[in-house]
């Protein structure tokens, strides 16, 4: 877990900064314009492996090659994504920290913990929003060849004890088996991790009896057959699962068992607009680019990224969708 020391030398160049910004906006402009002129970092708050950490990875290094400038993507998993994220949140709004996360960090985490060490609305813009795809529910091998389907998978959670992996709390997996709790007198424990990699690593030592995420992260399983996919909680099915129907076209017509939710990449709230429209542009440039294309491509992602209007838009939207439904489910924060 990193540790954030704020020295007084620290506070002196803030302020210094701050006066600067007061007596010359022309030298801050200038800055502005001939951003970028040094590295820039992405702080990922999942550890590597998994899809946060895999599109940061493929996009920076379109951006890297955009703009010439090295772009390093730092890991900084713990508490759902707080920790990274409060780490970019207090960094200086200059356009050379941004925050690569999935959407819950900045809406569903609210209502998840009652401490978080950053406020979403006010401390972050957000930059560009990837759609996340279609994140398969499967099951580990060891369940009955029966459980083929989220009807059977409810039937058999009712008769035994069944573990069911999520990346974070109050992610879109939690959502999802906490509602199947909630809906059909399920007792599933929702066990939470740091990100996909470390549940998948569960799931494949067969600690996890279900589990749901990207079909990526979960590449290594489905090739040995240590897990089945069982529902698509999405619109399309999952393409590394084309026979597996949908929640929907299997019944469960719950808005909950249809995933919403995007990964964001996001910069503290008072860097430049000029600056976050440039990255804006880059980030959604990346998705067509070589290291994009291929990233995107195994990950079975075909939406383009949000620009920066639009998903600051959607993430209103969300926000009026998801904290009540969490609320509803009566998950209470830690």
């Amino acid at each position: 877990m990193s540790k954030v020391t704020t020295t007084r030398r620290g506070l002196l160049r803030t302020g210094a900064g701050a006066s600067l910004l007061v007596a010359a906006p022309s030298i801050v402009r200038a800055q502005s314009a001939a951003w970028p002129n040094k590295p820039i970092t992405i702080v990922v708050n999942f550890p590597a492996g998994g899809l946060t950490d895999g599109i940061a990875r493929a996009f920076g290094q379109s951006v890297s090659q955009a703009t010439g400038q090295q772009v390093l993507i730092d890991n900084k998993p713990g508490a759902s994504g707080n920790i990274g994220a409060a780490l970019v949140a207090r960094a200086p709004a200059d356009g050379y920290t941004f925050l690569h996360s999935v959407s819950s960090t900045l809406i569903q985490n609210r209502v998840m913990f009652k401490t978080l060490g950053f406020d979403p609305d006010k401390d972050f813009t957000i930059v560009s929003g990837t759609s996340s795809g279609v994140l398969p529910v499967v099951v580990h091998k060891s369940l009955p060849a029966e459980v083929k389907d989220l009807k059977s998978f409810v039937e058999y959670a009712k008769k035994n004890k069944v573990n069911f992996g999520s990346w974070a709390m109050g992610s879109s997996a939690h959502i999802f088996a906490q509602t199947l709790n909630e809906k059909y007198g399920l007792t599933m424990e929702v066990v939470t991790y740091k990100g996909e990699a470390p549940m998948w690593q569960d799931m494949g030592a067969g600690q996890l009896q279900a589990a749901m995420g990207s079909p990526q992260a979960m590449n290594a399983l489905i090739v040995k057959g240590e897990v089945r996919g069982i529902a698509a909680p999405s619109k399309v099915r999952a393409r590394v699962f084309p026979d597996v129907p949908t929640s929907r076209e299997q019944g469960f017509d719950d808005d909950a068992f249809t995933v919403s939710g995007w990964l964001a990449l996001a910069a503290p709230a008072a860097t430049p607009k000029d600056i976050v429209k440039r990255m804006s542009d880059l980030w959604v440039a990346a998705a067509d680019s070589e290291p994009g294309k291929k990233m995107m491509d195994s990950f079975a992602l075909v939406e383009k990224p949000m620009p920066h209007e639009e998903v600051m838009a959607d993430y209103e939207r969300l926000k009026t969708v998801l904290i009540p439904r969490i609320v509803a489910l009566g998950m209470k924060p830690e």
